[in-house]
């Protein structure tokens, strides 16, 4: 068989084939059984209002960094010679990092949302417009409108910088297989695959989550949703670290 021009360097076989069903699969059941792939995003998305167009950008792009960095440190890993043991011990410590990252975020979060939520439930809430604050009583004051915020920003950055130290692990030994036979064509298709199956289901189980998590269902914890993001986001990376997921 001849190779796919553009992509492949060498004929496609068997052991290609298999490769990147393998990618796909692993890619997808990595994604499903990993909370913080779209657990963060759903309870941010719904706790800040985020718009189904805002909430899927920050999922992919937060994605792309989580997948685009194990690839990164696979390409270092073979130029400086290392075996495949070596790299994913290396993704291994930075997992640990970016769950303690995401743990300290979730509580920080957390702690945050508390104190807006007492606020709210005191009937006084604080709004901020071009260098102004506006006080609102009476509960809670939602805008109907889709608007970046600073708080919107920051939390984005904070992620963002999260996925990019959160390892995909199961991708180096995909992706190394077949580079270091000096086969990149085939190694950087198994690496797109891998990162497009990713990024796809965290999109959609993150979207879908959203649409699950109807208004009202959140209405006697309105003044706590927050509160509640940080809760999960926080419990997000415990279980990372202790339970392994």
């Amino acid at each position: 068989m001849r190779p796919i021009p553009g992509i492949l360097s060498r004929p496609m076989n068997a052991l290609s084939f298999s490769l990147l069903f393998a990618a796909a699969g692993v890619a997808l059941i990595h994604t499903l059984l990993g909370p913080d792939h779209y657990l963060p995003f759903i309870m941010l998305a719904r706790a800040r209002r985020w718009s189904v167009r805002r909430t899927a950008f920050i999922t992919t792009v937060c994605g792309l960094g989580h997948v685009g960095s194990s690839l990164l440190l696979g390409t270092l890993g073979i130029g400086m010679g290392l075996a495949v043991g070596e790299v994913q011990r290396l993704e291994s410590s930075r997992g640990s990092l970016a769950a303690w990252g995401l743990m300290a975020f979730g509580v920080a979060y957390a702690i945050w949302g508390l104190r807006k939520g007492i606020r709210r439930a005191r009937g006084l809430e604080a709004h901020s417009h071009g260098g102004h604050v506006h006080l609102h009583r009476g509960g809670t004051h939602n805008h109907s409108h889709d608007r970046v915020t600073r708080g919107d920003n920051a939390t984005f950055w904070t992620l963002f910088a999260i996925f990019i130290l959160g390892p995909c692990e199961p991708l180096i030994p995909l992706f190394i297989l077949p580079a270091s036979r000096g086969d990149w064509g085939l190694a950087a298709t198994t690496a797109g695959l891998f990162g497009i199956v990713t990024v796809v289901t965290m999109t959609s189980i993150t979207l879908l989550g959203l649409k699950g998590l109807q208004p009202k269902m959140f209405a006697p914890l309105a003044h706590w949703d927050h509160a509640l993001a940080g809760s999960v986001i926080a419990s997000s990376g415990m279980a990372i670290l202790f339970l392994g997921l």
